[in-house]
């Protein structure tokens, strides 16, 4: 009984039980705990990174649409590039990397 005796009498304040409840509770068992808010915080920089990147895609692929409008020889290159097309008089040699493949 001496254990019971030395503790301090602020820790058998009601309201401070209370407090002391209801912080755990939201830190552990509700349903946007901590655990939850940082996995959220987290995917909404990884979905942010990946809007940058698609916007800046589409930047790209409008200077690429408008040069293509605007430019025979830009549709020569891209067609020339693209799907290996050729003029009459010409061949094309394509060279394919070849693929790591290990097998042990």
């Amino acid at each position: 009984m001496k254990f019971i005796s030395n503790i301090p009498s602020f820790v058998y304040n009601k309201y401070l039980l209370t407090g002391v409840a209801f912080t755990v509770w939201l830190v552990f068992f509700d349903r946007n705990d901590l655990f939850t808010q940082r996995e959220r915080r987290m995917e909404l920089r990884a979905l942010e990174r990946s809007k940058q990147y698609y916007n800046d895609q589409i930047i790209t692929e409008r200077k690429v649409l408008e040069d293509l409008q605007n430019n025979p020889a830009a549709i020569e290159k891209y067609a020339r590039e693209r799907y290996g097309m050729k003029r009459d008089n010409e061949d094309v040699f394509l060279i394919v990397a070849p693929e790591n493949s290990e097998t042990d």
